[in-house]
């Protein structure tokens, strides 16, 4: 299943995208559809496998009875597909060759660092560029969804506590991040983790260590790479972390970005974003994610 969210007088609603369209969940249940269903997709993340069957069989009424309400999927405005994430973990120099395009030793464990909530943001939204930075660079990176609480799993038992996966871009200000040898600064400047378009539930995604993910800037591939260049794949990720602190329901784990990012360039080459530039990242089965840069004001 694909879930969305868009925004409607401010607040998120939730959406499932079929082969007919975006259908308004909220406004389906409103419109005589009787199922006791959750309306808001921290809710479907947290009742899990059992939540998102639920959610099926009213999808499924709701076309049969033709009671589903639709929405234009080019009119709506477009929410991050995970809207209050307790956690947002990264994880970096977690590719293969982006370690070597970066001339940085291949980590002997997890490099972890975290975002917040003021860096979410969705599909088509428009991104201010920081009047603080020079250097703002793309990444785009497989994003794991938790949905059972982890704590101390093993690696065979990791990917069953995972709701499902959505595409992010991991941007990041080069200039303040490498200020200081910690990360965060230029990590987490407002809007800085766009997400979506759609949560994608685990069993449509099927193995998460072999999905190729590009980059687009302005219509030119930057980055073409695929999971399997990762250096800890997404179970070993998930068992490592929850050693260390209890993963809850609709936590977000970035998964890190393969080679072809800007900082990976000759100096004499890089050539960072800029207001006006329109950024696509695109992950097989979970959709592309476009964001469009503008002056800060």
């Amino acid at each position: 299943m694909k879930l969305l969210t868009f925004e409607d007088k401010g607040v998120h609603k939730l959406g499932v995208k079929t082969e007919q369209g975006i259908i308004d969940v909220s406004a389906s249940a409103k419109n005589g559809v009787n199922f006791d269903i959750q309306t808001d997709i921290m809710s479907v993340i947290a009742g899990n496998k059992a939540e998102v069957s639920n959610l099926q069989d009213f999808i499924d009424h709701a076309m049969t009875e033709k009671k589903a309400v639709f929405v234009n999927e080019d009119e709506i405005t477009w929410g991050p597909s995970v809207t209050k994430p307790h956690k947002i973990i990264c994880v970096g120099l977690n590719y293969r060759k982006h370690a070597d395009e970066t001339n940085a030793p291949y980590p002997e464990v997890p490099i972890l660092f975290n975002k917040f909530d003021n860096t979410l943001t969705g599909h088509k939204s428009e991104i201010p560029v920081p009047k603080v930075t020079k250097k703002l660079d793309y990444e785009v990176e497989l994003g794991i969804v938790i949905g059972k609480k982890a704590k101390y799993i093993s690696e065979d038992e990791a990917l069953d506590h995972v709701f499902g996966y959505c595409a992010v871009n991991d941007l990041s200000a080069r200039d303040l991040q490498l200020r200081t040898p910690q990360w965060l600064l230029g990590k987490t400047c407002d809007k800085f983790s766009p997400v979506g378009p759609y949560l994608v539930t685990a069993d449509e995604v099927g193995n998460p260590n072999d999905l190729s993910l590009k980059t687009y800037v302005n219509g030119e591939v930057r980055q073409d790479s695929n999971t399997s260049d990762m250096i800890f794949n997404c179970a070993e990720i998930v068992s490592y972390i929850s050693q260390y602190m209890t993963l809850e329901p609709g936590d977000i784990i970035l998964t890190g970005t393969p080679e072809g990012v800007v900082l990976g360039l000759p100096e004499d080459q890089q050539v960072y974003l800029q207001p006006g530039d329109e950024v696509t990242v695109e992950i097989e089965k979970l959709g592309s994610l476009t964001n469009y840069f503008v002056e800060e004001k």
